[in-house]
């Protein structure tokens, strides 16, 4: 017979078979010599106690053979004469969607302003090395999106949006590791997406559908009120609805948008920094042991939340075993992010540490601050006040507010880091205290961080909750606030600050026909399994309203 159970076993006996045999025949009543083996379905680290243990959720095979479940794998028909459907955008939303237009029936045209993830990488390593930001091939435009090349994690909380089984089963058959479908906070990793994304690519192509690299969306082709197709960077018009997966860092296409009158909302994100530990402590932080994580457990997560005068203050994207990575889309900004390998290997854990900001938050006594803190580091680097702010542009509507707070505060690190992407930092405990570090620890940073005192130049409004946050922090997980932690700023790049209004049915914008915000750019999603879930979700709905 084959049975499943749920165990909950010591991390050593988590790690070999036979273990997890014995434990089976030992609290479930099995002779170990009818175990004829066993599949791990599920697996998660329970480490609230001093003693950490290790969930699982196993098949066992009862006196008959052990049996590889068979995964069936998903078909994609030839489109080549079928009708079309423009894709802009191939972050996870788009190639989700695309995909999913092929198994409906119909021919998707990806567009896509970045290059392919292979020839990213080039533009991504002149980041590092000399500070040249390619405004369309970076960490966030490009094949893959975002979260190509910024860690791969495919955790959720989306559960109720879709199905992530199959989103997971989907990367399963383009190469990802099986493993994804067991862990409970599944990743694949920076060095091993890329792959994946080729294949999905390719499979496109295979299928009659097209991808065109460094072609942006000038503009939409209305007709009537409704969205007919669009023109690219390239002079060619092309045909068809438009599922619109730009990501959340496309702010030319939310300015395009409302110059050709398509409404949009403001919509809260969150703004903090970039925080690095070393590794080491956070294992002897989260597994409540002096020697760290020992030999069976992975690099130790957190996540972390608390409320702050009427505003969250939390971790984001935690990076175990990770690098911090310069994220800028553009001359003149300098932005952080985190990633790790698959192996998770290096000796930090960084995560960007945030505060929630809400549309109503954008006050002329927050501008005020943000104002006066541009205009002084636009001194220190001998640029006059008059010419900050020209820099800035013309102030923009209140739908796009907190884009411009977004861009505002990006610039301001620019003047605090450097115009080769080097980035301002600042010891964790001294930024709580309000004074200057002495000096800084050696960071995966690698164009470099610079000493600044962040606590006096960032906004108050996040500043203070930050100092609060990080001292609730460490009263619930004790030596999480110390110098040998590092403040790396500016982390802005959280979510889209604009949303794109749909219907919550037809997920076709509210007054726009043809068009289908989709995934993170859109506002809909937040990371690369909601993405892709919201993509097939908007294929779907598309190809309903064309039958």
């Amino acid at each position: 017979m084959i049975h499943e159970y749920t165990l909950r076993v010591l991390p050593e006996e988590a790690a070999q078979e036979t273990a997890i045999i014995a434990c089976v025949s030992r609290e479930k009543g099995h002779k170990i010599t009818s175990i004829k083996g066993i599949q791990v379905l599920r697996r998660s680290i329970d480490a609230r106690q001093r003693t950490i243990y290790v969930n699982l959720t196993v098949r066992v095979f009862v006196n008959e053979p052990v049996s590889d479940p068979v995964a069936t794998p998903f078909n994609y028909p030839d489109v080549s004469d079928k009708p079309t459907v423009l894709v802009v955008g191939a972050g996870p939303g788009g190639l989700f969607a695309a995909l999913r237009l092929i198994q409906l029936g119909l021919k998707p045209i990806v567009i896509e302003r970045g290059k392919s993830v292979h020839d990213r990488r080039k533009d991504i390593a002149a980041i590092s090395r000399q500070g040249l930001v390619n405004p369309d091939s970076n960490y966030c435009f490009g094949e893959g999106g975002a979260g190509a090349f910024s860690d791969g994690k495919l955790y959720t909380r989306s559960k109720k949006r879709g199905n992530v089984e199959r989103v997971l089963q989907l990367f399963c058959q383009f190469g990802a590791s099986p493993s994804i479908l067991i862990d409970a906070h599944p990743h694949i990793g920076s060095d091993k997406l890329p792959a994946i994304i080729e294949g999905m690519r390719e499979q496109i192509k295979a299928s009659g559908g097209s991808v065109h690299f460094e072609t942006r969306m000038e503009a939409l082709l209305l007709h009537e009120g409704k969205v007919v197709g669009l023109r690219t960077s390239k002079g060619e018009t092309l045909e068809g609805p438009v599922i619109l997966a730009t990501g959340h860092s496309a702010r030319d296409v939310y300015r395009q948008l409302y110059q050709q009158a398509i409404p949009l909302e403001a919509k809260g994100l969150a703004l903090g920094v970039r925080l690095e530990h070393p590794q080491i402590l956070i294992d002897q932080i989260q597994y409540h042991n002096p020697k760290g994580r020992g030999d069976f457990l992975p690099p130790a997560e957190y996540s972390l939340v608390a409320q702050v005068e009427q505003r969250g203050v939390y971790s984001f994207c935690m990076c175990p075993g990770g690098f911090v990575v310069p994220s800028a889309s553009g001359p003149a900004q300098v932005v952080v992010n985190g990633m790790s390998p698959s192996n998770r290997g290096s000796r930090w854990a960084n995560a960007g540490l945030v505060v929630e900001i809400r549309p109503e938050d954008l006050t002329p006594r927050l501008q005020d601050s943000l104002d006066k803190a541009l205009n002084a580091a636009g001194s220190n680097n001998g640029i006059p006040p008059g010419s900050v702010m020209e820099a800035l542009g013309a102030p923009l509507p209140a739908e796009l507010g907190l884009l411009q707070l977004q861009e505002q505060l990006e610039y301001l690190c620019f003047l605090h880091g450097g115009s080769n992407q080097t980035a301002p930092a600042q010891r964790m405990t001294d930024f709580v205290q309000g004074k200057r570090s002495a000096d800084l620890p050696v960071s995966s940073y690698t164009p470099g961080i610079v000493n600044s005192t962040l606590h006096a130049w960032m906004p108050p409004f996040i500043t203070k909750r930050l100092q609060q946050g990080f001292t609730a922090f460490d009263t619930a997980h004790k030596g999480f606030l110390t110098n040998e932690a590092v403040l790396i700023g500016v982390e802005t790049r959280t979510s889209s600050p604009v949303r794109i209004p749909r219907n919550p049915i037809t997920l076709a914008h509210v007054s726009v026909p043809g068009l289908y915000p989709c995934g993170e750019g859109a506002g809909y999603a937040g990371g690369i399994v909601s993405a892709a879930i919201d993509g097939e979700r908007c294929a779907e709905q598309l190809a309903a309203s064309l039958i």
